[in-house]
């Protein structure tokens, strides 16, 4: 599972410029089943992004193709854990590490 969390890079007003696109593309990845939950940092530097289901170079493709990348107005940092305990709504995306 990752973490993808995202630092604005730029004025809140370019950010809001792509956020039409950027929505499009979390909608996206929400109808495959890689992004889990999503929403702003508080306070609001950027934002926060739960994936799984995929392997790492994948999420940062994805990641690159983010409107918000394309455009220039953030960057991400992508934390690879593996969720051991999960809530039961999570339960899918529980994992063993490896021995």
């Amino acid at each position: 599972m990752f973490v993808m969390e995202l630092t604005y890079t730029a004025p809140i007003e370019d950010v809001e410029a792509e956020m039409d696109a950027h929505i499009a593309w979390l909608n996206g990845y929400y109808a495959q089943g890689i992004f889990l939950a999503s929403g702003r940092k508080v306070p609001r530097d950027g934002g926060v992004i739960l994936a799984g289901g995929v392997p790492r170079p994948e999420i940062e493709k994805i990641a690159e193709e983010d409107p918000f990348v394309v455009a220039g107005v953030c960057e991400y940092r992508i934390t690879e854990f593996i969720a051991t305990k999960t809530s039961a709504d999570l339960a899918t995306v529980r994992e063993t590490p490896a021995a």
